[in-house]
């Protein structure tokens, strides 16, 4: 039997960030025991599309997960073992936003069966956590992961860096104060601009401001070099981690292993008679209650996926990783697959291909160039 990984997705929001776009939604008043049976009812559907599985991760993602009840988290984690078993052995993380009153459910959400937290931090300083938009203190921020250590056994947090006004010296001294915090796991964003953020209409107005490429390399490799030191290597693009650290959940999204998406908006892979399936839920929150309410499920058809697309995502998310992916056969330009073993951007050896530290760094350019 294939394993599976499960993923859970909150959507709202007590504040929509300017630079998120993520399908995040900001509600006065939100009806937990309905959204708490609607999960259970939507994983009853996917249930009958699996057959017997196994979950060995659960992800607990949004929106702000951390704003759910622990007592849906819970319902949650025990229907997931009654209909495909959860060994004790499962990961299953929730997302969290460090604020004093987020960070005092964390008891709570270990009691529900949470082993893993991941805090969205994003940065600890107070000027810009406001220009974020975040809702919590650079001191909240290094409470909240002082108390996650306390609680469970493996947490992570989030930074973004390369953000407006940053310079290299004050990233090298944020990332010095983030690695005393102890966490065994870490992620590191490049601020990015995405349409319909915001950030993307101050960007385009000129009135935000972001690092040069220049100096946004230099953070990256500035990055790499003080968690290398640490012993939090690079597994992933953005993500380091200590030996037997890594997030064993998202390790399924990038070795393209099969994940159910339960929640508004929430995608999935899904083999079912050795066909790929890709899965997406109604985005709005309401319209996907509602379909629940009416279907048992909120998604969309499913999408079947033919074998060069396969091979296409494969590659896409494999080569994120350090360890990289198998090379599939027929769908890379052999020429341009020379070009960038020559410019020393990647690695290919017995059906093998990863990216080279240089490759990483320029990953979006690589996989553009390789058409994939």
């Amino acid at each position: 039997m294939l394993p599976l990984a499960l993923y859970i997705h909150w959507p709202f929001c007590k504040f929509k960030c300017p630079y998120c776009d993520f399908n995040s939604h900001v509600r006065e008043r939100i009806n937990h025991p309905a959204f708490r049976d609607a999960y259970l009812r939507e994983m009853r559907f996917y249930r009958e599309k699996t057959g017997e599985r196994h979950i060995e991760s659960v992800f607990f993602g949004g929106g702000t997960p951390s704003l759910m009840e622990p007592e849906t988290v819970a319902a949650v984690i025990d229907e997931a073992g009654k209909l495909w078993g959860l060994p004790a052995t499962a990961e299953i993380t929730l997302e969290a936003n460090p604020t004093s009153v987020e960070a005092s459910r964390l008891r709570g959400f270990k009691t529900a069966g949470v082993n893993r937290v991941s805090l969205g931090v994003q940065s600890l300083r107070d000027a810009d956590l406001k220009k974020l938009g975040r809702q919590h203190s650079a001191a909240e921020a290094v409470a909240a992961v002082n108390l996650a250590a306390q609680i469970f056994d493996r947490f992570s947090f989030d930074l973004i860096y390369a953000r407006p006004d940053q310079n290299l010296a004050g990233w090298k001294q944020e990332l010095t104060e983030a690695l005393d915090l102890g966490a065994g796991h870490m992620s590191l964003y490049q601020l990015t601009i995405e349409e319909g953020t915001q950030y993307h209409t101050l960007h385009q107005r000129g009135d935000l401001v972001t690092p040069s490429e220049d100096i946004c390399a230099d953070m990256y490799e500035l990055t790499q070099e003080m968690l290398d030191a640490k012993g939090l290597p690079a597994y992933e693009i953005s993500n380091h981690a200590r030996a037997g650290e890594e997030s064993r959940h998202n390790l399924v999204y990038w070795r393209y292993g099969d994940y159910l998406g339960i929640g508004p908006g929430a995608h999935g892979r899904l083999t079912i008679n050795d066909d790929k399936w890709a899965t997406r839920a109604h985005r709005a929150p309401d319209v996907w209650l509602q379909r629940v309410g009416e279907n048992g499920h909120g998604a969309h058809p499913f999408e079947k996926i033919d074998a060069a697309e396969r091979g296409r995502e494969a590659l896409l998310m494999g080569l994120r990783l350090k360890e990289g992916t198998v090379l599939p056969e027929g769908l890379v330009d052999p020429v341009r697959l020379k070009n960038l073993v020559d410019e020393k951007m990647i690695e290919v050896g017995a059906g093998h291909i990863r990216a080279t530290v240089a490759g990483l760094q320029r990953l979006n350019s690589v996989l553009a160039y390789l058409a994939v």
